[in-house]
């Protein structure tokens, strides 16, 4: 069994009638986007926010209605997927490139739920890369200050030369050992002059994780029912 499909689709069941869905970005999300198109396509009428340039292509290809966040008054409910999860709902997001998107529909929505599969969820956060976007502008700097923090930053590249953001932004890939104190690595991060947003997202704003395993389960972890 597919635990990423599993997840997915059994978040993708607390979408109703007349809802305003964010829709995430990534691969777990790809299956979700692909559950809403065969929903609406059996006369499911939604409309739905991106938070990534690919994810709205594909949504589009599906006939999902998508609109301009800066026409929706607000989001009922946030489907996406995350690179790492903890027990108590802390997230690391961002391998995708997506962060600052995802991170920006995720709070203003009033329920926010992520899909999973069993080896995304640790004790505790740090084992995968936590994306952190910056800005072009003497991105140098900003690198030396990230490294300053403790981690191994690594300036994200894709056919080599510098991965650009939806937003035109850089990102810089950096190794921690162990996050012990995800909203306050958080902050830390934030202060530094250059960063745009981090991947790490508070178990404040997650609703539940649903985890698929491959034995063709799904388990829901309630964060903030």
């Amino acid at each position: 069994m597919d635990a990423k499909r599993l997840s997915a689709e059994k978040a993708v069941g607390y979408i109703r009638e007349g809802m305003t869905v964010g829709l995430g970005s990534g691969s777990t999300a790809y299956y979700a986007i692909q559950k809403i198109g065969e929903m609406v396509k059996q006369g499911l009428k939604i409309k739905a926010v991106a938070t990534s340039l690919k994810s709205e292509r594909l949504a589009k290809q599906l006939s999902i209605p998508v609109c301009d966040p800066f026409h929706i008054d607000s989001i009922d409910i946030a489907i996406d997927g995350a690179d790492e999860a903890d027990p108590k709902g802390n997230l690391i997001k961002g391998g995708g490139g997506s962060l600052l998107r995802e991170k920006i529909i995720a709070y203003a929505s009033k329920r926010f739920h992520v899909m999973i599969d069993e080896s995304k969820l640790v004790d505790r956060l740090g084992k995968f890369p936590l994306a952190v976007e910056i800005t072009p502008f003497a991105s140098a700097f900003t690198i030396k200050h990230l490294k300053a923090l403790g981690c191994n930053p690594g300036l994200r590249k894709t056919n080599g030369d510098n991965y650009i953001t939806d937003n035109g932004n850089l990102i810089v890939d950096c190794r921690f050992e162990d996050i012990g104190d995800p909203a306050w690595l958080d902050v830390k991060l934030k202060m530094i002059p250059g960063v745009i947003e981090t991947g790490l997202f508070s178990n404040k704003i997650v609703t539940s994780i649903f985890v698929g395993y491959q034995r063709g389960e799904v388990k829901e972890i309630p964060v903030n029912p």
